[in-house]
């Protein structure tokens, strides 16, 4: 199960464990949004020449536009998981997050000692992975004037929250202040294989975070696919509309075989069952792929399907599992 629990995705060892292909394996391991932007098809590419700086800027401009934010504070990262473990590189002080989180904060920082007395960073995923849980921004405000009174910083971290703009602090970075948001573009806009992402943070912060990175931060792909992916509003709306649909959707399948899904966002839902582990390689014998957690044999993640055909083969390997089980 190790290969499981630490991120979605590892088609390679599903195969190795449980048989078949990639192209017979139906993924719902990640929280990526199945369904993603179409405009990657038009762009033409020019693999030879370097990553260009102009592009970098327009693409800085157009993603902090997408999300409310100052462009001057906005720095593109090869994916928000670096951006982390760069921030925890950068800011040299242990952090504090829930028990239940994403895997790379533990990874990227230290956790405080019981008796440490020093100022700390403190990471809020807002909504949360893998439960959804969604906090409002008067809650995370909250909480950065009390990390900024003890000298610490606020991590949010907003990789899924494209579908809740009213919920996001980004436009709230500032200099001075002691916030830094992370945002990624691979999850809403289903191209987690580009490995964009991106670091909201005051001028001095960006500085370190730049020299680090380098001339040429992500390549030439994400450039290109970014910049057009967040000018392209039709389908953002769409998107914003479609994806909450297809979760309901879920959530009515879940529920009918006695599965009760939590989580605001729509592209996972986190169910609890005694034997989730076994609920997992029952599916995954039906080439489903989900995604089970360490430390929590109770919990397992459903991601979004793509359509009715996907939805139904779920439907059809569960109650296979609860007719035998």
């Amino acid at each position: 199960m190790s290969a499981f629990v630490t991120h979605g995705g590892r088609l390679d060892e599903a195969c190795a464990h449980f048989g078949g292909d990639p192209a017979d394996w139906l993924d719902l391991s990640t929280g990526i949004n199945p369904c993603s932007w179409p405009g990657v098809d038009a762009i033409q590419l020019d693999w030879r020449a370097l990553p260009d700086t102009g592009a970098l800027r327009r693409l800085e401009e157009a993603a902090a536009a997408h999300f409310g934010a100052d462009p001057a504070l906005c720095c593109a990262v090869p994916g928000s998981e670096a951006g982390l473990r760069a921030l925890g590189r950068i800011l040299d002080m242990p952090a504090r997050h829930v028990p239940l989180a994403y895997g790379t904060y533990a990874k990227a920082f230290t956790s405080p000692p019981p008796d440490h007395t020093g100022p700390t960073a403190l990471i809020v995923a807002n909504p949360n992975n893998p439960d959804g849980m969604l906090h409002p921004r008067e809650y995370l405000l909250s909480a950065l004037e009390r990390q900024e009174r003890d000298g610490g910083w606020l991590i949010a971290d907003e990789a899924f929250a494209d579908c809740h703009r009213d919920a996001s602090i980004a436009g709230d970075v500032a200099n001075g202040r002691n916030l830094v948001v992370t945002r990624s573009f691979g999850k809403f806009f289903g191209l987690a294989g580009v490995r964009l992402g991106f670091v909201l943070a005051p001028a001095p912060l960006l500085a370190e975070l730049r020299k680090l990175q380098g001339d040429w931060p992500v390549c030439s792909a994400a450039l290109a696919f970014g910049s057009e992916a967040y000018i392209d509003r039709r389908w953002i709306e769409k998107a914003r509309t479609d994806l909450p649909e297809r979760a309901r959707r879920l959530d009515a399948v879940l529920t009918r075989h006695g599965l009760e899904p939590t989580g605001a966002c729509p592209l996972f839902r986190l169910v609890e069952i005694p034997n989730a582990i076994g609920l997992f390689s029952s599916l995954a014998q039906a080439h489903i792929l989900t995604r089970p957690f360490a430390n929590h044999p109770r919990l397992l993640r459903f991601g979004l399907p793509a359509d009715g055909m996907q939805l139904a083969r779920l439907d059809a390997a569960l109650t296979c599992w609860f007719r035998d089980a």
